[in-house]
């Protein structure tokens, strides 16, 4: 199957996994899906490429944006002749340095900060929508490759800037300039617009608050946080805070916590990275689609075990089948492997 979605070093991206999950999907009978974790979009993705009509949500706006950029449109493309403009200072805008004034010395040099702070007030005045999300999309992508461990989890520029012997990294890519990492990755999304006919959509919700249309969805697809074993759960908002902080750009300066040395946005609670909670909200999510099919994909060993995830299914579903993958996913130690579980219910 031709698949031209973009490259991402996003955590927890599906991109490897695709192949594994396409007869998956085959073997169910839909035509309208709704991803209710949309993280990078490749799921929903997917979904558009077999021609269903999609849902994307995601309760992180930045993650909105790649959805609005890569599955709600089907059609409109950057001029990548327009590029360099949005790198460049304009006479009739006066502009903010909130990245310049907060960030220092924490994720990006000097000159780059600067860069940042005009490339993104000149996006905020595209009127195109999907323009818009496409080159907030390019952006997210290039701040991620000019990252450490492609995260916002720490201050760390110094692992950047230092001139030392490196085991890791790709100090190539973090020394390529802010221009040229943006342009690839609008080619790369221009590439992946495709029309599948459908009226597709995303949203920007809480699970539990998903509205849920008068015909349902014929399928819902679950990919949520991970909790491991030990109790540690996978926080998106805060290893990816600063794109967040990107999409509220000039209310972002209240949003910050200034407590945390690497500027992370004040921390806010979810039920799903509370290891004592999230088999509670499992089991409310069940619930609340029960009259659609629900494709669950898990990491295991986690939190909550395979064993009680499947416990609850059989109370909502007469029919569960379980596919299973050996996966490594970055940043998890070289010894250490999960096993990627599929649950359908049916």
């Amino acid at each position: 199957m031709d698949f031209p979605f973009p490259p991402t070093r996003y955590q927890g991206s599906k991109l490897k996994l695709i192949s594994f999950l396409i007869p998956i999907f085959q073997k169910l009978s839909f035509n309208t899906v709704l991803d209710a974790f949309g993280g990078t979009g490749v799921v929903s993705y997917l979904f558009k490429t077999l021609g269903k009509e999609v849902v994307y949500n995601d309760l992180l706006m930045s993650n909105w944006f790649i959805g609005k950029a890569l599955i709600e449109n089907n059609s409109v493309k950057i001029d990548l002749k327009q590029i360099p403009k949005l790198f460049r200072e304009k006479k009739d805008i006066k502009y903010k340095a909130i990245i310049q004034d907060n960030f220092e010395g924490i994720y990006y040099p000097v000159d780059e900060n600067k860069t940042l702070d005009i490339v993104i007030q000149n996006i905020n005045q595209i009127t195109n929508e999907y323009e818009k999300a496409l080159c907030f999309f390019a952006l997210f992508q290039a701040c991620i490759q000019k990252r450490p461990f492609n995260l916002f989890h720490r201050r760390n520029l110094n692992l950047r800037l230092n001139t030392v012997s490196r085991r890791f990294g790709n100090k190539k890519t973090w020394d390529t300039p802010f221009l040229e990492l943006f342009s690839k990755a609008v080619q790369e999304g221009n590439w992946a617009i495709i029309n599948n006919n459908r009226l597709n959509r995303v949203l920007n919700y809480s699970i539990l608050d998903i509205p849920i249309p008068k015909d349902g969805f014929d399928l819902v697809y679950l990919d949520p946080p991970y909790i491991s074993e030990k109790g540690v759960g996978v926080d998106y908002r805060s290893n990816y805070h600063f794109l967040e902080g990107i999409c509220h750009y000039f209310e972002w300066k209240d949003m910050i916590d200034f407590k945390s040395k690497h500027r992370r946005l004040k921390v806010e609670y979810s039920e799903w990275t509370d290891p004592k909670k999230n088999l509670k909200v499992f089991q409310e999510t069940l619930k609340k689609f029960q009259q659609s099919k629900i494709v669950i994909s898990y990491r295991n060993p986690g939190i909550p075990t395979i064993e009680e995830l499947n416990e609850i299914v059989q109370t909502y579903f007469d029919k569960v089948s379980f596919y299973q993958k050996d996966y490594k996913y970055a940043l998890t130690s070289k010894q250490k492997r999960v096993n990627e579980v599929i649950i359908v219910c049916e």
